[in-house]
Parts: structure tokens; sequence; C-alpha cells
């Protein structure tokens, strides 16, 4: 870097301090090298901040640059291990010794013995050397003093611990002078310029009336100007008229690619006799010799009176939501109100029934929409009537012609998301995309006549993109998938032309154009790569790097002229950008994201003139000339933080997808013209369609009416893994806090008892809890052990984690379904996110166990398992890579450090964290593990497996002790099912949930006990008992949840799915895949649907608890079973 650049740097530094942009002074001086803040390296170890001590220090040194690096980077670890230590937290302190210390051990391995003894002493001040360490205030500033001196004799912090000594808002004062010096450039210089931007250069326009007095006379700005003085840039403005690209440009096209002057939108200073914001928003005007563009003020009426020079102006921030801008007229031969010209009005509101996942308006009948759903769904909408046309669920046409995969797949998981709709260039087909395997083409001829055409086993995996496109004038079908290839399809016949291979990661989308007759496609992988192809086998002839390398897409403007990119990095990052095709580069970047995308951002393009996405939970607008944000909209509220969107042809209509399985319909002035001219003609049917598809609000989720449509979180997610039904987690709970139980009254033998069935939603409290991820079902599902979070784990890898805040509604702060929780994200914005194997997610099964602090959570999902600090989402250490893979993991109860972990190959391993070790390897099953659970009372370890057997084993050695195969009930052949297992509060008699059965079994003699097995019913899901064991909650297939009294394994209520998912959803395309108990509240569960919900229940407040208990049976109320009899009776039998 040049020195100019390097004393650059050092302005803007300066101007960030000024500005008070604490954190981004800081990391830039980290990301530079250059200045070593050694003020706010004093403030971070006095605060015990390490990760951002260590962090910082980053930019200027690494551990072992020299012996002096060394010793600083030794001394602060050494002091956060002993801090660990000092509060008694051992397992922080072996996870510092192992992860931060032992990198020493090369360089002075008696040192790092003498450290791990310390893990030893109950105090570590019985260590000579460390007898006379004080509290920890004491003890860092004395190794502050240590670590000046070190960093002050350390040769690479030379020259860099001294900030140039300039004067105040010096670089302000050079824009100043630059602006000074332009305003004498220009021919006819006002008295008062208006100076409306620093992305190009300023010039006047032409004087109406007597000339200018001279700048020498009138000077533009005097003094110095106050800090504000000229106008506002926002947080990330920059400050030359020519941006630099986005990180990396694309490789190959070229190596310095041009920088294009860029027409910018900011709130600024207001201008001489700039209009009031009615005025602009009603008579948009550009001068006639000033392309520039006018700023109306956010102030009022009164401010925007005042003729403000521009050295003593306020700074004024216009919200960009009201932002009146003339612009340049793209392909249109007037200036146009741009507020009022892109489609802004919610003008219909339509119900699906499930998430809409990919939508595309009909090129022709343009008020015609196509729409397909997070569980399969495809539904065609007349939306000038609000009719829909067409419903169709997904179901395979031709079995036999599908692959063994396919077959096997969809036999074990049968869920299917939609991944993308298209219509033909011409409407009269459209491709569906399925997240397995899958396309299906359909024929349209016209109202609701709707056709199967074809049907193609197109990739191992997912589809995730699916177009046409017209080479050899031939209408041709692109599709991309998991498989990593592109491959193109005859459009008649169905036969495969091509296929594109060359990506190393799976493909996520397709863009076919065409240029002076040559036919082409772009593609995107999940590693961020963009290649190119033509229709030929001669390879990829490009290869470049997106912006944000994850989840992009590419589209071209509507005449086919201007490339378009957007993609969200896997931190979330967003971008929107322009690309110059013959060069290969980055022509601009469009600004106004959030800061961390929740979800992959999705965008659409239109009239040549407007770019869209859907961010931040509203609807983004940008004009493709300017990179500056034009507005957003937020559509009345209700839409989920990355909305899924889609113009029609001629962009006066735009529709929305939203909470609540919605889809709302935004029209602009000549949308709802189109709209109410439909409406006329068919104004009975409209009233007939628009009272049955009508959204049916649930009133008990009221306070979740923020929760957002499963968005797109990824591409890992779309291959919806055939996932084993989600399991229990082993830890023993800590009871003590758990809230008496509601006394039971006695059963009055004079009385019927009568089983409690809820079917309505008014009959109990549940809540949906917020969603923003894309995520196909949840696998698995708990309560933290404090009982003011719940925390899932998606079949995409993700976890979610929503907590619970205390309120004025919520004094306790704990779980309920009478306030919505907060989907949470620590302020770095990562995702706690497994590692995934190469092989076919269909096979992976997702486990995961948290500590009993709820420090850790121990999580896999078909790769390595990962441990993840809880409080950061931080991935702490990940180890034991697949081959075999792990199904099952739960936490020693008497050491968090020896974890046990089921494995795909049947075996059971013993694994200590703090040494890294395989303690002990436990063979009995013949199938893989898909359950395990300890009694501490017993000292035991029980574990179950996909053969239905049973083992114990004593947790002292590992012997085992017994083993036996599960009594299946009578007519019932074995199955191959997942067999989960749960200790009962007494840590003796244990529940066992297989899809046939619910069993209570006596752990010393291995004896079933109580068996409780559905007849002629949906096959058991998952079950769980309640905190104080006395309910069972049990979800079924047919998405029904009964609650049973675990004393006798007797009904006492049935919850249906009408009284929890909305009308419109249909309970055959969703289950509840598992059920978790909160750990203090006896009446609480939560559950885990396949299409990506999580509902929290609870008991009207009137009622307290879950139906009626049922009448004892002889007599007896223990809590665990007493009579050893196997077999449901038969009045529970007849209960489902």
């Amino acid at each position: 870097m040049s020195s100019l650049s390097r004393e650059l740097v050092f302005l803007i530094l300066q101007f960030l301090d000024e500005e008070k942009f604490k954190e981004t002074v800081h990391k830039l001086e980290q990301e530079s090298g250059f200045f070593f803040n050694m003020k706010y390296f004093e403030d971070e170890v006095h605060n015990g901040n390490w990760d951002e001590v260590e962090k910082y220090l980053s930019g200027f040194t690494k551990v072992d640059d020299n012996r002096y690096s060394m010793k600083i980077f030794f001394e602060i670890r050494k002091q956060k291990y002993l801090e660990a230590l000092d509060k008694h937290d051992r397992s922080k302190a072996v996870e510092i010794l192992v992860k931060d210390l032992k990198v020493f051990a090369t360089f002075n391995e008696e040192l790092f013995k003498e450290i791990t003894q310390l893990l030893t002493l109950e105090n570590f001040r019985e260590n000579e050397q460390l007898s006379k360490y004080g509290d920890t205030k004491s003890a860092r500033a004395i190794m502050l003093v240590e670590l000046k001196k070190l960093i002050e004799a350390n040769p690479l912090f030379r020259d860099k611990l001294q900030f140039p000594n300039l004067k105040n808002s010096r670089l302000r004062t050079l824009i100043n002078q630059s602006l000074n010096w332009q305003h004498q450039l220009c021919k006819n210089p006002r008295p008062n310029p208006d100076i409306k931007t620093l992305f190009v250069d300023h010039s006047c326009g032409q004087p109406n009336g007597a000339r200018a007095p001279s700048p020498a006379n009138n000077p533009l700005l005097g003094s110095l100007p106050k800090a504000g003085g000229f106008p506002n840039l926002g947080a990330h403005g920059p400050f030359q008229p020519t941006p630099a690209p986005v990180p990396t440009p694309l490789a190959g096209w070229m190596s310095n690619p041009s920088t294009v002057t860029h027409q910018a939108v900011s709130g600024g200073a207001i201008g001489l006799g700039a209009p009031s914001i009615p005025a602009a928003l009603k008579h948009p005007r550009t001068p006639p010799t000033n392309p520039s563009v006018e700023y109306p003020s956010g102030d009022s009426d009164h401010a925007s009176k005042r003729t403000r020079p521009l050295g003593i102006s306020d700074e004024v921030n216009l919200p960009v939501n009201v932002l009146p801008v003339t612009f340049p007229s793209h392909g249109h031969g007037q200036a146009f109100n741009a507020p009022d010209d892109f489609p802004k009005t919610v003008t219909r509101t339509l119900n699906q029934g499930s998430s809409p996942m990919s939508m595309d308006f009909h090129p022709l009948q343009q008020t015609l929409l196509l729409v397909g759903t997070n569980v399969g769904d495809i539904g065609l909408w007349e939306v000038g009537s609000r009719e829909r046309l067409v419903l169709r669920n997904f179901k395979v046409w031709d079995h036999s012609a599908c692959s063994v995969t396919l077959q096997t797949g969809l036999v074990k998981d049968p869920s299917v998301c939609v991944n993308r709709v298209i219509w033909s260039p011409d409407g009269s087909l459209f491709g569906v995309a399925y997240s397995r395997h899958i396309v299906q083409i359909y024929s349209y001829h016209g109202n609701d006549d709707v056709r199967q055409h074809l049907e193609i086993d197109a990739h191992v995996g997912g589809v995730n993109d699916i177009a046409f496109s017209h080479p050899n004038k031939q209408l041709c079908v692109i599709t991309c998938g998991d498989d990593k290839t592109i491959k193109v399809w005859d459009a008649a016949t169905g036969a495969k032309q091509y296929t594109f291979e060359g990506h190393e990661a799976p493909v996520y989308s397709v863009c076919p154009h065409y240029k002076e007759n040559i036919q082409f496609i772009f593609s995107t992988a999940l590693d961020g790569k963009i290649k190119a192809w033509l229709y030929d086998n001669l390879g990829s002839r490009v290869d470049y790097e997106a912006p944000g390398r994850w989840c992009t897409t590419m589209a071209y403007s509507a005449d086919g002229t201007r490339l378009f990119s957007c993609g969200t990095s896997k931190d979330g990052e967003s971008f929107i950008v322009e690309w110059n095709e013959s060069e290969g580069a980055v022509k601009r970047t469009y600004l106004g994201f959030r800061k961390r995308s929740l979800g992959v951002v999705q965008f659409d393009t239109t009239k040549n003139r407007f770019l869209a996405a859907g961010d931040d939970f509203s609807i983004k607008f940008w004009d493709m000339d300017s990179v500056q944000l034009l507005t957003s909209v937020d559509a009345d509220g209700g839409l989920p933080a990355s909305p899924r969107i889609r113009f029609n042809k001629d962009g006066t209509l735009l529709a929305v997808s939203a909470n609540d399985n919605a889809i709302k319909i935004l029209g602009n002035t000549d949308g709802m013209r189109l709209l109410r001219t439909f409406e006329n003609l068919t104004y009975d049917a409209s009233r007939t369609s628009e009272a049955a598809t009508k959204p049916t609000i649930n009133p008990i989720s009221a306070a979740a009416a923020a929760a957002a449509a499963a968005t797109s979180a990824g591409l890992a997610d779309r291959g919806a893994s055939v996932v084993s039904i989600a399991g229990m987690n082993g830890d023993a709970r800590n009871l003590g806090d758990v809230k008496p139980r509601v006394t039971e009254e006695s059963n009055d033998k004079s009385k019927i008892w009568k089983l409690t069935e809820i079917n309505e939603q008014s009959q109990c409290r549940s809540l949906r809890l917020p969603e923003n991820l894309r995520v196909t079902k949840i696998s698995r599902l708990i309560y933290t052990n404090s009982g003011n979070a719940v925390l899932a784990l998606a079949s995409n890898a993700i976890h979610l984690l929503w907590k619970w805040q205390r309120s004025d509604r919520n004094a306790s702060g704990k779980a309920t379904a009478s306030v919505s929780p907060q989907l949470w994200q620590p302020p770095s914005g990562i995702l706690m996110t497994n590692d995934i194997s190469d092989s076919s997610p269909e096979e992976a099964v997702p486990c995961f166990a948290l500590s009993k602090n709820d420090s850790y959570v121990m999580s896999a999902s078909g790769g390595k398992i990962s441990l993840f600090n809880m409080m950061t989402f931080k991935t702490m250490t990940t180890f034991m890579p697949p081959p075999p893979a792990a199904t099952f993991l739960a936490f020693h109860p008497q050491d968090n450090n020896i974890i046990a972990i089921g494995m795909d190959d049947s075996t059971i391993q013993i694994y200590n964290v703090r040494v890294d070790e395989v303690k002990s390897k436990l063979k009995g099953h013949s199938k893989r593990i898909t359950g395990l659970a300890f009694s501490h009372v017993l000292n035991v370890l029980v574990s179950s497996g996909a053969d239905s057997q049973l083992c114990v084993w004593n947790s002292d050695g590992w012997e085992k002790q017994k083993s036996r195969f599960l009594q299946l009930p009578a007519g019932r052949t074995p199955a191959q099912s997942d067999t989960r297992v749960q200790f009962h509060q007494d840590q003796i008699y244990f529940l066992v949930v297989h899809e046939t059965q619910l069993a209570i079994y006596d752990t010393t003699k291995l004896e079933c006990v109580k068996q409780w097995a559905p007849r002629e019913s949906a096959p058991i899901s998952h079950a769980t008992f309640s905190c104080d064991s006395q309910l069972i909650y049990a979800s079924f297939l047919d998405a029904t949840v009964s609650v049973f009294s675990a004393a006798n394994l007797r009904l006492r209520c049935r919850i249906y799915p009408s009284a929890y998912l909305p009308a419109s959803v249909s309970s055959s395309n969703v289950q509840p895949l598992v059920i978790a108990a909160h750990p203090q509240e006896p009446n609480q569960f939560a559950l885990g649907l396949s299409d990506g919900a999580v509902h929290v229940f609870e008991p009207l407040e009137s009622e307290g608890k879950w139906g009626v208990p049922p009448p004892v049976e002889n007599g007896s109320a223990s809590s665990v079973p007493a009579t050893p009899s196997v077999g449901a009776s038969g009045s529970d039998q007849a209960q489902r």
C-alpha cells in the first residue's frame, strides 16, 4: 500500500472516531494493522473480553511470530485459564487448556504440565508461584503492566503505537477544499451552491437571473465547518467518486476491473429552495441543466424553507421509505415519480395453506400466479378474483420410472418441498423442481385445466432450480441439483441432451440467456463459484467467485442488456450487484441490506428499471442506476425476515410471501386498475372465493403474529434428509425447580369418566414460534435446563434457539405459550451449523445433547460431532469424523466431559472430551443406535437401537448387564423403526417409545411392566415424560397429540390437529416428528413439525391441566406401573 493510501486510512480512522463509530474504528485498526490503540487494548483486558483482545492482536501479530508475541498470548491465555479455575468452572478451564494453552506445550512441555496440574488443586493458589494471586481485577492490572512492556519491546509494533498528529476533522477539511475548487471551476457559480452528493463532481446549474458573485467575494465555506457540515454520508458512505468493486471481482474476466461513477442517494443537508416533502412527492423536478438530485428534508415544512449555506447546515437524515427522488429515465422518455411507479399497495391477501417457497406470474395472463410450497403443494391463483383455480398435492406419477434411491427415500420420509416453480416463455408449460430428485412439467390449457406432461428423475438429492430455454430453436428444460450437475432436457420428450459437470459443490441456481445468437447458461454453486456453459460437451467456459460465496441467484433485466446477481453469505451478509459482462467485473454494488440478513435474500427485476429484494421483514427497492436504497415497503406488516417476491411481466403487481402461509399481492396504480377491472367482471365469483380463502387466525397464537413463514437458510436443507424421528435427551434434569403439580381431584366413582378431546383452537393455548430460516423439518427438539428457551435442530443441520424474555406479561422469563419468544442469535449473527458429511443427506441422522448448565450443545448431522458455545454460537471443537457417523449423544450425568455416542455401525463409544480419547467401545446391537439414557441412581446406561433391542450397561466398567428385544403387540411384525428410551424421575423405570407402542420397563430386571399400543391408527412418532414423570406426551403421524397418565399408561387427553394447525393446512402433509417437555412446568410441551414449525402448548389457565385422570386400576396410584402385565387392556386399546 502506498504511503498516501496509508495516510488515507489514518484520516478515515480519525473521521470514524469523531463520528463515534467505535466498533468500526477498532475493526479498521485491526484489519489495516497501521495503528495499535493501546487505550482500547487496555480497556478490553480490564473487562476480560478475551476473544476481542486476541482478535485485535491478530491484526498485528501471531502467536509464533517472535518470542515477545508468544509471551503476550501466553500471559493472556494463562490469565483466562486462572480466572476459569477461580470460578470453579473446570469444564471451561479444560477447554482453555486444550484449545488455547496446548500450543505452548511444544515450546515448554514442563510448563504446560505444571499448568495442567492446577486442575487437580482445589485452589490453584496452593501452587507456590501463584500464592500471591489476588482477585481478578488486580491480577488483570498486574498482567497489563507486563503486556504493555512486551508490546513496546516487540519490533512488530514499532511505529504503530503513536497516532499521527492531525488537525481536527482533517478529512472534512480536504473534502471541503475540493468542493471549493470544484465550485471555482463552475461556469455559473451560485452564491449558495446546493451540494447534494460527494459521489460526482459538483457543478452549479444555469442561474435564473443575475450572475452570481465570484467565489473570492462570497466564499463557499468560510472557516472550517463543524462536524457534520457537509451532506450526511451515512455510516458507510464512501468518499471516492469511484468506489472499489465488491470483494473479489470475477477473477479471469479482468484482473483490475474498471470502476464506474454511480449516482448516489443519501439524506443530506437542505439545499437552497428545496421543496417540502409533500410537494416533492407530487411534483418531483429535475432542473433542465442540472442532472443532479434534489434532497428535501425529513424535518418539517418550516425546516425546508430555511436557506442554509452548506457549511453551517444541520444534518438531516431522510427516512428511506419516504425518499422522493427523480431519476434519469432508463429506456423511458420521461421522468417518473419513483414512489408511485412500483407496486407497494397491498391489494390482495391469499391463503395458500402451506408456506410459499417459489412463485411465478404467467407471462401473458398477468394476474395468474403459480405457487409452490414447503410441503410439495402446487397452487394456481387468479389473483384478480382471489380464486385458487388449482391445488395439487405432491405425488410421484410413475413409481416404476423412479430410481430405487428415490423410492426407498420416499418410503422412509415422504416429506417433499418445492424449490422452484416457473412458466415456459409462452405460458403453455410450467415446471416444478422438488427437494427430492424429480422435476414435474405440467401443460396449461387455460382456466383450471392443468395436465401432467413430463416427470423426470433428474438429480440425486434435491433439484434446486429449473429454467426454460430455446437453444437451437427447441424448447428445453434446464435443471441443477445437489449432485453438483446441470442437466438439459428436451421439453417435449424428456430426453436428456446435456450433462454439465465441473462444480465442486451442490449447484444452487441456473440462469440461461442469449446474446448475439450465442446461447449460454450461468450456474452458481454453494461454494460461491459461478460458471458459464455453452450447449456443448466442452465444459465450463468461466470459473468466478460470487459476492458472498454461498447462495447466489442471477437475473437479467427485462430487455436482456444488464446482468445482476443477489447472494447471501453463510454469515448473513447479502449483496445485490450489477456485472460488467464483457470484463467479468462488478460494475456496482447496491447498498441498504440488513447487517445480518436472516435467511437467504431473494430478488427480482422489473421494467429495466427497478431491483427488489426481500430483506429485514420488508421489500426493498433500488433504481438500477443508483446504488442507494430507494425505499422499503413492509406490506402492512406480517412478512417473514426474507420474504420471497415475484413481479408480473409489466411490473404492475408484486407477489410477496407472508406469515401464516399467506401471499400478499402488491400493486401500483396500473396494477390496481387491472385487478379492479377483473374484479368487476367476476364480482360474484370473487365474493365466494374470498369467503372460501379468508385466512383463519388462531386467537391463541396471536402473540406469535410475528412468526415468519420458513425462509431460505441455504441449500443444505433443500435435500430433505431422511431422518429418524427426533429423540429424547438422555440428561437427568435437575428437578428441584419443578412446580408442584395441581392436585388431581379424586375420581368420583359415581361419575362416568370421559376422555378430554381438544379439537378447537380456543380449547388450549398454542403458540407457533417465530421462524426466519428455511427449514423443511425439525429433527430434534429440547428445552434448555433453565426452562427459558427452546433449542431445535433442523434437517438442514442448522440450530434454532428461541428465548423468552422477562416482561410485564411474563415475569418469570420462562417459556410460555402466552408470550412469543425471540428467535435468538448472538451479535455476530453466526448460526450454529453442523458439519455435513459427503454422503447423501437422506441418510443423515441428526442428534444432539445439552450440557446441564446450558453452556454447551453437542450436535451432529451425519458429519463430525460439533461442540457449540450456546452464548456465542461458536464452534468450540469438532471430532469423530464419519464413518461411522454419530446417531445419538448423551452426556454422563456426573461428568460433562464423558459422552456416550451411539453410532450408525451399531456400536456405542464412550468418549472423554478432555483428553480426546475413546475410553470404551460397546458392542451389542446389530443396527444403528437410536436412543441412550443414563441412570445416576443405578449407575447404568440404557441403549436402544433400530434393531428393536434394549441393552443395559454398567457405567463403571461398561460391561453389558442385560439385553432384551421389544415385545411387539400381537399381530405386528418386527419393524426396523427407531426406538427411544428415557428414564422416569425415579431413575429406576424407563419409558420406551417405538412406532408400535409405548412401554414402561423396570431397569433392574429389564422387564416390561406396562405397554400401550395404538390399534388401527397412525404410528407413534415420538413421546416423552413430563418433567415430573406424571404424564407422557406422545405425538402421532396423523398430527394428533395424546396425553397419558404415566402411572397406568391410560389416555386422558387427545389434541387434534385442528386445535393448532391452520384450517388450510392438511394434517396429511404435516406431521409432528419430535416432542419435548418443559423442565419445570409439568403441563407444558413443545412440538416440532415436518414443515419446520415449532409449537408450544399449555392447557387453558382455567383448566390448569390436560384432562382428567382416568380411573385408577386396582386402587393403585403409584407413579410407576404396579401391574407387571404386558400389553394394554382392552379399554386402553379402544381409546384410539
